[in-house]
């Protein structure tokens, strides 16, 4: 296939345009600098700049752009560039998927969304079908992926990725973790009640690559593993396989101090099923916690 990949450069494109291109698909990826090799190409999705020769050229479009939820403590401006780069990318490719003639569009487009467009559900249960819950990262959600709606108008298939917290020792959620829990200085965030709806990296790479390939498949789908787990459970197992204590509990109001507005988000449960990836038979290399953390860690 020719994939056209927006954020390429981001923790989870990096990877994706590594695996696509080692099953022999070419790859695009779009940069918002000069192009510096053939398989670049410039944009600017702030001004809405991209042209359309380079969409027209793609199988597939992955958007996967978008500022790290968890990179800087949270203030208006950075919550601003939270929301504004994952809805001027999104708007920007769907707007112009849908202004080509028809035998030139891509077949699918694969946009990225979050698990946090179903806000804190506490203990209960969500699937796809459940609505989008109340919060900033769920407010955000709910633009991001009505930003799709162009393309999808327009009859090309639009799965949007609604991911949850990868697992990989270089970046997401277990990076910053590692240190903390090495030096044995770690502990459950807050009540550690909340769920975490983790998914192994292995996993993630190879729920786009199905998607790409199902043309059954469309709208909503949590990328998630099958088998959720509490902070506190989390908590466990990281300390258990780095064969360290894990004793020390961060208050809520601790992480408030270090993150500002990020805090509530970090403190939010999502126990999310992936009930659409289950029903269209996708087969999970890590079905639990502590395979998929063994991965991470030694991958």
């Amino acid at each position: 296939m020719r994939i056209l990949l927006a954020g390429a450069s981001g923790f989870l494109g990096t990877r994706l345009a590594d695996h696509l291109t080692a099953d022999g698909h070419r790859v695009t990826r779009l940069v918002r600098r000069p192009a510096r090799t053939g398989d670049e190409r410039q944009w600017n999705p702030t001004a809405a700049q991209l042209d359309p020769a380079v969409v027209a050229d793609a199988d597939a479009v992955v958007n996967l752009a978008g500022a790290g939820v968890g990179d800087k403590r949270w203030n208006d401006a950075y919550k601003g560039l939270i929301r504004s780069s994952r809805v001027d990318s999104t708007t920007t490719l769907a707007i112009t998927i849908a202004g080509l003639p028809a035998a030139d569009r891509p077949t699918v487009l694969l946009n990225s969304s979050a698990v946090g467009w179903y806000g804190n559900t506490g203990d209960r249960v969500v699937e796809e079908d459940a609505p989008a819950g109340e919060g900033f990262l769920a407010d955000v959600c709910r633009v991001w992926e009505a930003a799709t709606r162009p393309a999808e108008d327009a009859g090309v298939r639009v799965v949007r990725l609604r991911t949850g917290l990868p697992l990989h020792r270089d970046g997401g959620l277990l990076k910053p973790q590692l240190l903390p829990f090495r030096l044995g200085i770690a502990g459950r965030l807050g009540s550690g009640r909340q769920w975490l709806p983790w998914i192994s990296m292995a996993d993630w790479l190879r729920a786009a690559r199905f998607l790409l390939d199902r043309d059954d498949v469309a709208g909503a789908v949590n990328v998630v593993g099958p088998a959720p787990v509490t902070n506190a459970e989390f908590t466990r197992e990281l300390a258990r396989q780095l064969h360290r204590p894990a004793v020390v509990p961060i208050p809520a109001l601790a992480l408030k101090v270090a993150l500002g507005g990020f805090a509530q988000e970090a403190l939010t449960s999502a126990r999310v099923l992936p009930a659409v990836l289950t029903r269209a038979g996708f087969a999970y290399h890590h079905p639990d916690l502590p395979s998929a953390l063994h991965a991470a860690l030694n991958d």
